[in-house]
Parts: C-alpha cells; structure tokens; sequence
C-alpha cells in the first residue's frame, strides 16, 4: 500500500494518515540474514516461520524481551511485524538504537 493510497482512503485527518503511513514503512533486515521470526519477544519462544535473505518488515509496536546480540548491537527490544510475530530489533536496521514504534499492549 503506498502512501498516497493511504491519504486517499484516510479520513482527511492528518495525523491519522501519518500515524497509518509510519506503520506501513519497512525496514529491511540485517545483509545476508535469514531472520527467524517468532511468536513472542524472546529466544524461548517458538519460530513461526523464517524470512528469507534481503527480507523488509514492516514494525507496528515494539516490546521488551529477552537480550540479543545482533548485527546492529545487543538490545532486548523486539519489534512485532505481525500478530504473533516478533523479531529482535538487533536484526533490523531501523536508524534508532531504542523505541521509535509505540510500545505493544
């Protein structure tokens, strides 16, 4: 969905239409990386499925979660790209070293 798909079907509220174009930007994952995404904010939690090299995700909230380290540093932010789908923000380069989505409830 592009954004200018967004501001068309939006409300002609601006900061809905930004608020819904800042959820559907993407990030691409760390070069060379198959990313295993799962279902909750940590290692324990079972892989639902694996993103294949050069994948981009789009982040809706970001959570705490157990400690990584990763191509862009050791964080215990995970970043859900999903229902029940979480990857660890060390794996993604999103430009910011802490929260920069709304955190999930």
């Amino acid at each position: 969905m592009s954004i200018e798909h967004v501001a068309e079907v939006g409300s002609g509220d601006e900061p809905d239409a930004v608020a819904t174009a800042a959820a559907t930007a993407t990030y691409p994952v760390a070069p060379g990386v198959r990313l295993n995404v799962r279902s909750g904010p940590g290692t324990g939690y079972a892989v639902v499925r694996v993103l294949p090299e050069g994948a981009r995700v789009a982040i809706y909230c970001q959570t705490p979660g157990s400690w990584v380290t990763g191509p862009y540093g050791t964080s215990n932010i995970w970043d859900n790209i999903g229902s029940g789908q979480y990857v660890s923000d060390t794996y993604v380069r999103t430009g910011s070293d802490g929260y920069f989505r709304p955190r999930c409830s």
